[in-house]
């Protein structure tokens, strides 16, 4: 009779669950998913949480394959050298291979005042804490969103929308990663909801008090609300279990998403750095990520050479509240093109991206390994910057258990 082997996934976001349905695909493989909540959560929506629009939930039983085992628990500690997991309630789970896929949130805001009086969105916590404090302030007090990539945006553009008095603080471009034709259109679509913008070298946020927001040249700009939603920070599990990390403390990873510490660790999502060369934190990314890493477990299990990275990136959609949006392409290397669809087309596409997303999870926990890793191809620029260095850590990619 074959042995079982028994795998853990640490965090139930898009790349954990995507890489635990698919590991469910082996019938002598045991997956159990370690998760802080019970419910899904839909990332991408927290915006709309905020406003209003939406929940930014969903059920696990309509993403997550039947033989999963969710345990709804914190990993605090990983055991690699005996090969288990400590959880915060003082249980242990073992493993034979550990999916690490803990994902992001907010990075500690170093500006004076920040984290006593900005609000930030990166996690459900974080919006269902905000949600009450908008509702209780008035329709005309002054909401402040710092930071004006799409998270910035989105959460500006749909609270206008609403009929708040809202101001975006770029602190330097806005929307950094567009062609310069996408942004023009965003800020056409912020102009026209009212959302005052201010971008520059000189907005960069010095200070944030009870009331207020203070920029770099001396202006300070009245704030009932500030969110902030600049910049992305992981979890230190890796770095407090003693595994390499990156500066950021991402898990240091080679080109099969292997931890270059452990044969037995692999990472996936935004808390992963593959060759020290991390992928822009996405779901986008996210989802490759973890079927990835889950095709690496399963070769290992069947004593195969697991296959390297090969990502490329479609572009970046953003929603401009319900009326709007934009999809800006890019080429494979994750650059934008000057196309973009924008307005209400670009609308409908963000949310067929928001439901996609859901729908490709139900689909692989459905049909283990339906999730096309055609999605994951190209990626030239890549394999040219790491020949050249680029990357922070260059671990053989041919590797094996």
């Amino acid at each position: 009779m074959a042995e079982n082997t028994d795998v853990v996934v640490i965090g139930g976001g898009y790349a954990g669950v995507m890489a635990a349905n698919r590991l469910s695909r082996r019938q002598d493989v045991t997956v159990t998913l370690i998760n802080p909540r019970a419910s899904f959560v839909e990332r991408i929506r927290l915006h709309q949480l905020v406003a209003g629009s939406h929940d930014a939930v969903v059920e696990y039983r309509k993403v997550l394959a039947e033989g999963v085992d969710l345990v709804v628990d914190s990993v605090v500690r990983i055991d690699a050298a005996g090969r288990g997991v400590t959880l915060a309630s003082g249980g242990r789970v073992g493993y034979d291979h550990l999916v690490y896929a803990v994902g992001s949130g907010s990075a500690d805001p170093s500006v004076p005042g920040a984290a006593e009086f900005a609000h930030p969105i990166a996690t459900l916590e974080d919006a269902q804490r905000l949600r009450p404090l908008l509702d209780a302030a008035p329709a005309t007090a002054a909401v402040t969103v710092v930071g004006a990539g799409p998270t910035g945006i989105e959460t500006a553009a749909e609270l206008a929308e609403r009929g708040r008095a809202v101001t975006l603080v770029c602190g330097g471009v806005l929307g950094p990663y567009l062609h310069a034709r996408g942004r023009r259109s965003v800020a056409g679509r912020l102009a026209a909801l009212g959302v005052t913008v201010f971008e520059g070298p000189d907005t960069k946020v010095t200070a944030v008090t009870a009331d207020a927001v203070r920029l770099a040249d001396g202006r300070e700009l009245p704030s009932r609300v500030t969110i902030w939603t600049a910049g992305f920070g992981v979890p230190d599990l890796a770095a407090r279990s003693g595994l390499s990390t990156d500066a950021l403390g991402r898990l240091l990873t080679d080109e099969t998403l292997t931890s270059v510490d452990d044969v037995r660790i692999v990472a996936a999502g935004d808390s992963a750095a593959p060759s020290g060369l991390a992928l822009r934190m996405s779901c986008q990314a996210a989802m490759p990520l973890g079927a990835r890493a889950a095709d690496t477990v399963l070769s290992r299990i069947a004593e195969e050479r697991p296959e390297t990275l090969n990502q490329v990136f479609a572009g970046q959609c953003i929603s401009l509240g319900r009326g709007a949006g934009i999809f800006q392409f890019a080429h494979r290397n994750d650059t934008a093109l000057w196309f973009h669809v924008a307005g209400r087309p670009g609308a409908k596409l963000k949310e067929v991206v928001c439901k996609g997303t859901v729908k490709h999870l139900a689909d692989e926990a459905a049909k283990p390994g339906a999730y096309g890793l055609h999605r994951v191809s190209g990626g030239a620029d890549r394999s040219r910057r790491l020949e050249a260095g680029q990357g922070g850590t260059r671990a053989a990619a041919e590797q094996t258990a």
